[in-house]
């Protein structure tokens, strides 16, 4: 499986992901939303945005591994952001960069959608994060 992340020189360059993913591959995952959870469930990171990022992105992790698949053949990546404002950047790259150091993977990611959203589907949620990736 190969994906190349571009990123157009007509299009702004973005530090943590790339615009642009090219995939050849024969088998598609899509891993649905990972939440900041535990394997039984168990809630983490209470009202921490950076805690839950960092274990949503970890549990992105586990499906991909699961499914055959690694972070390095990610085309997408959505992240959903309860009440979403740019003060909460700082949250979120701090969350990503320790899930990125615990996982061993490279920032820039593939390409990323960040939606704000008034509510996810658990009053304790501020952060969603799915993926899609292609392989063999």
């Amino acid at each position: 499986m190969s994906v190349q992340l571009i990123n157009p020189v007509s299009l702004p360059e973005v530090p943590i992901y790339r615009q642009v993913a090219v995939a050849s591959g024969s088998r598609t995952v899509y891993v649905a939303g990972q939440i900041a959870r535990d394997a039984e469930g168990n809630p983490v990171g209470g009202g921490d945005l950076a805690m839950q990022v960092e274990r949503a992105y970890l549990n992105l992790g586990i499906a991909l591994q699961t499914a055959g698949a690694t972070f390095d053949d990610l085309v997408k990546v959505i992240v959903y952001f309860v009440d979403w404002s740019p003060e909460k950047m700082n949250g979120f790259l701090e969350g990503l960069q320790r899930a990125a150091e615990a996982l061993g993977i490279e920032i820039p990611l593939p390409p990323l959608t960040g939606i704000g959203v008034a509510a996810l589907a658990e009053p304790d949620v501020l952060v969603e994060v799915e993926g899609i990736a292609v392989i063999e």
